[in-house]
């Protein structure tokens, strides 16, 4: 599969219920490769094509879309999501559970979607930064100055050199936000896993 998702890609709601135990578990299998913890309060997921198809197959279900139409519909919000070769795509959550935690940290995390960064290469030698960048169309729905959403999509691109060194050095997902900052080390499992969207050969999950 390459490119964007379309309804052909997605499976129907009778066939779905039938594969749905084992595909789910399969996908919640890479998803655990996709998300970093970043911090207290903060988990990082980095998309691709199963995390995508996945979400539009739930969304389907719980709504019982039926139609290619309707199928489409969700394709064009969440194929935005989809990372490009060159590119990690990721959905920053801010695990805030409380009313209080949310008073007190939506408003210090203003401007989060640009405070994370993905550093490849040893703390103190030559460290380069790969900073992230609010998916378009999200930044653009973000009306709300004083105030963050618990929720950002979010893009980071690598230079060809960067790209390389992602695949030999030490890699880590940083906040470096002025109200929070958190460094995770990535482990051989997620990186191999980011590699493939960086180079574009990330082999999606059958569905049946």
């Amino acid at each position: 599969m390459t490119g964007e998702l379309t309804p052909r890609d997605i499976v129907d709601l009778r066939e779905y219920e039938r594969v749905r135990g084992d595909y789910r578990r399969r996908v919640m299998a890479r998803k655990r490769r996709r998300r970093v913890p970043l911090g207290p309060i903060a988990t990082v997921l980095f998309e691709c094509v199963d995390t995508v198809r996945f979400q539009v197959q739930e969304m389907a279900r719980a709504e019982r879309i039926a139609t290619d139409e309707g199928i489409q519909q969700e394709l064009d919000v969440y194929n935005r999501l989809l990372p490009r070769p060159g590119e990690l795509s990721a959905t920053l959550f801010l695990e805030l559970t409380t009313e209080g935690d949310l008073r007190t940290w939506l408003p210090r995390l203003v401007g989060i979607e640009r405070g994370l960064a993905v550093e490849v290469g040893s703390p103190g030698e030559a460290l380069a930064v790969v900073t992230s960048e609010p998916e378009a169309a999200h930044a653009a729905a973000l009306t709300r100055e004083a105030v963050t959403p618990a929720v950002h999509y979010l893009r980071f691109r690598f230079d060809g050199d960067t790209a390389r060194r992602f695949a030999t050095e030490p890699v880590a997902l940083a906040a470096r936000h002025l109200e929070y900052e958190a460094r995770t080390p990535l482990d051989e499992a997620t990186r191999a896993e980011l590699l493939g969207d960086l180079e574009g050969r990330t082999e999606p999950l059958p569905v049946a």
